[in-house]
């Protein structure tokens, strides 16, 4: 991915500094020891980002970004310089299961909305296999909103400082993946709207995004994540309509949770997801939950391996006794729910 320039030498004692934050990289001549060999390069791209590409596009500033997304094509990495990127960025157009277009960067190429009282971050609209990878996006509205988008993967993020939510797959968006993420600061314009990961539509938006259908926002992943300090609402929120997705492997700190806005670090009211092995401490009543808001949703859910520190006075696992078949393992761990362990008898 780097791109190298003609090689110069210059006397070692000149070399008192190397500018890193412009990714120069530098190697002393072994040889004659009194030489650096330099090269202008890239800060080194993430394990997320596509080791190969059709073509590479760097770009410096937001104006070439906005340009690179218009025009893309399968194959492409887009290649953000670090830097602030002021505005609100959109991609509409695909790339393939062999061939995604991926935007990535450092963690210090921020993509700056310049206000959490509108807009969204970054746009995947209508668009699949697309890959975002290693910046960081702040002061949107809404962090990265994928409307009708399927198999992308949003991997070494970091997002904060957003009006509502952070992360939101919506209106049919399926087979998508936020993974190995850091999410904090949700919620600084309306603390109900601000969760860390969205998916689907309540039943009160299927005529706003989905023709007055259930949002089959289906089959999503959020793997590996850092949700939280200061997710105003649950961590995670998965909405009735959707179905069969997985919650792995995360860390929730709910320090900076409202309790009129969330009850729970994850509340599921769809059906058929797999809650495992996700750690979470300090919540404003349960650690983990279950709601029927929908007739025939939040049934046939499963809660294993997690670990749960609640310290609040609910339980760790609440399941809405209107549900049914939903199953809360015994290898699940609470410590600090003032009412107990589940509000069911948990299964081996």
């Amino acid at each position: 991915m780097a791109k190298t320039i003609p090689r110069v030498d210059v006397p070692f004692y000149h070399i008192v500094l190397l500018l890193a934050a412009f990714g120069v990289v530098a190697f002393i001549d072994i040889y004659s020891g009194i030489f650096i060999n330099f090269a202008s390069a890239q800060t080194a791209p993430v394990a997320s980002c596509p080791t190969t590409y059709t073509r590479e596009i760097p770009v410096r500033n937001p104006s070439e970004l906005q340009t690179a997304l218009t025009n893309a094509k399968p194959g492409d990495l887009i290649s953000l310089t670090d830097g602030v990127y002021s505005g609100r960025f959109t991609i509409s157009v695909s790339g393939s299961a062999s061939q995604p277009i991926a935007i990535c960067g450092s963690a210090n190429a921020i993509l700056d909305g310049g206000s959490t009282k509108s807009g969204y971050g970054f746009h995947i609209k209508n668009a699949n296999y697309i890959t975002l990878s290693g910046f960081s996006i702040r002061n949107s509205q809404k962090g990265i909103m994928v409307n009708g988008g399927n198999y992308n993967t949003l991997a070494d993020l970091q997002i904060y400082s957003l009006g509502h939510e952070a992360v939101h797959f919506r209106a049919f968006s399926s087979y998508n993946t936020i993974r190995d993420s850091v999410i904090h600061d949700t919620g600084r314009r309306d603390t109900k709207y601000g969760e860390g990961v969205y998916i689907g539509s309540a039943q009160s938006n299927w005529c706003t995004y989905t023709a007055c259908k259930p949002d089959k926002s289906d089959y999503n992943k959020v793997l590996g994540n850092t949700i939280g300090p200061n997710i105003t609402a649950e961590e995670v929120d998965i909405k009735e309509g959707t179905t069969g997705g997985l919650v792995q492997g995360n860390t929730f700190n709910g320090i900076g949770m409202i309790a009129s806005a969330a009850s729970s670090w994850v509340n599921v009211k769809g059906n058929g997801y797999a809650i495992s092995q996700n750690t979470g401490a300090s919540s404003t009543k349960n650690g983990f939950s279950n709601h029927v808001i929908v007739s025939g949703w939040g049934n046939n859910n499963t809660f294993s391996e997690n670990v749960a520190n609640v310290l609040a006075s609910g339980y760790g696992f609440w399941i809405d006794p209107s549900s049914s078949g939903n199953v809360v393992k015994c290898d699940n761990q609470v410590t600090n729910a003032a009412s107990g362990f589940a509000n069911r008898v948990c299964t081996p």
